[in-house]
């Protein structure tokens, strides 16, 4: 029977992305449908797709119709306290707690997870992490990940690791790439789901902006294209999703 994952769209895509894929649903969608492979999707996953930006008082599902949540990543920090934000954190600590549902994070997922678990998320001091980045595994992170090289987009960071859990990876400007705590919770710092071409709109659009200088943008090209274990990744999350 088919594991029932609800998805929790913290922001929408870059609008190419966004055109492409239809929101962060589908841009998940087509991460784990490629992670299944050769099997259909639907086949090992029933996804449902729930914005809880702008609608957060009733996007959420029932903790008792689905077997586990994924948090997407967002342009929004974690640590601030806008409505929608501290009722994500709530909805995250209320499944943590439940004695069935699993819970996966994604960069803002990641970071909203050890909010709700009650460790520290603010701005790193290190600057920004863009693109193809290799991580450091820990003995925990080598043994659930083959791979190290990861597309990153992220300032802020989990400081510290949250009581019970297990660090996966980190980095010289990152501490905390992801932790787990089996049958529970996962998350990841970097974007699995992220494809060479959307991690190009991020970039041209930030440096357009001024968000990124020149030398953040032009090195965040240079590695762009490069290898990275998203799809591995993601077969990490089904493992978790799926152990007995």
């Amino acid at each position: 029977m088919p594991l029932r994952l609800a998805i929790l769209e913290a922001d929408t895509p870059v609008p190419a992305a966004n055109e492409r894929y239809k929101g962060y649903f589908g841009v998940f969608s087509h991460l784990l449908a490629r992670a299944v492979a050769p099997s259909p999707l639907e086949s090992v996953l029933t996804l449902t797709g729930h914005d809880v930006v702008h609608n957060p008082a009733s996007a959420y599902p029932s903790l008792d119709d689905i077997d586990a949540i994924l948090i997407t990543g967002s342009k929004h920090d974690a640590f601030e306290n806008d409505e929608w934000i501290t009722t994500l954190v709530e909805f995250v600590r209320k499944a943590l707690v439940h004695d069935r549902v699993r819970v996966v994070g994604v960069c803002f997922g990641h970071q909203i997870v050890a909010r709700a678990m009650g460790t520290l998320v603010a701005r790193g001091d290190q600057g920004w992490e863009v693109s193809v980045t290799e991580t450091t595994l820990t003995p925990r992170g080598r043994e659930l990940f083959g791979g190290r090289e990861t597309l990153q987009m992220h300032r802020d960071q989990v400081f510290g690791i949250p009581a019970g859990a297990e660090l996966l990876a980190f980095t010289d400007k990152c501490p905390n790439h992801g932790f787990v705590i089996p049958k529970r919770v996962i998350t990841v710092q970097g974007h699995p789901e992220f494809t060479e071409d959307i991690m190009g709109e991020i970039l041209e659009l930030r440096h357009e902006s001024g968000l990124f200088t020149d030398d953040v943008y032009h090195s965040g090209v240079a590695r762009n294209g490069d290898h990275h274990d998203g799809v591995a990744m993601a077969q990490v999350f089904l493992d978790f999703l799926q152990e007995q």
